[in-house]
């Protein structure tokens, strides 16, 4: 247990670890600021000290790990002429759907006031599927332009399909549901195969 009045490191994150390992273990229902501190190590009010209620934390929780993987996917143009086009949109992808467990978004859904705050600071630019649809892009712009995607391919067509459907299979990860990886790597064989032209 951390002393008073010390800072911790990288509290932001310990306490979503923790979160993430409370409800993969428990389950929503378990999700208390009491259970996110004692699985963190933390005094008991350390929560509420940084965050304004549990509806707040499980926002920046869902907004942290889509940020995060904004970042990441910001690496994909420089991955152009790199393995295969299928091979890097399957990577992207998974990143995404592995980005949040199924019950951290549920959990936020379930949530009106974390939703909304979700909703709104996307809106507002905080970096989430906009930015990867973006940097999706980007890569199949580079691909195009290094002959490994047709002349004319509809770069934000495919990119829009790709990240609108992952957000729907992340957002909607129910238990017995089709494993979503499949149904992301179908997706791209489609997409890469049928490589849809620009009308413009």
């Amino acid at each position: 247990m951390s002393p008073r009045g010390v800072a911790i490191p990288d509290l932001r994150e310990r306490l979503f670890d923790a979160a993430e390992r409370v409800l993969a273990r428990e389950g929503p229902a378990a999700l208390t600021s009491r259970a996110i501190t004692g699985e963190a190590g933390c005094a008991k009010g350390l929560l509420h000290a940084h965050f304004d209620g549990l509806d707040e934390f499980v926002a920046e929780l869902v907004l942290d790990r889509f940020a995060r993987t904004a970042r990441q996917a910001g690496g994909l143009p420089a991955q152009a002429g790199q393995a295969t086009v299928a091979d890097n949109l399957v990577t992207v992808a998974l990143m995404l759907l592995n980005s949040l467990d199924p019950t951290v978004t549920g959990l936020a859904i379930t949530r009106p006031a974390a939703s909304l705050r979700i909703r709104e600071a996307l809106e507002a630019g905080a970096p989430g599927f906009t930015a990867i649809q973006n940097a999706i892009t980007a890569y199949l712009d580079a691909e195009r332009q290094l002959g490994r995607l047709p002349d004319g391919t509809d770069t934000p067509s495919i990119a829009l399909a790709l990240v609108g459907t992952v957000h729907h299979l992340l957002m909607t990860g129910w238990v017995d549901a089709p494993d979503p990886r499949d149904q992301a790597e179908r997706l791209v064989a489609l997409l890469v195969g049928a490589a849809p032209r620009s009308r413009h």
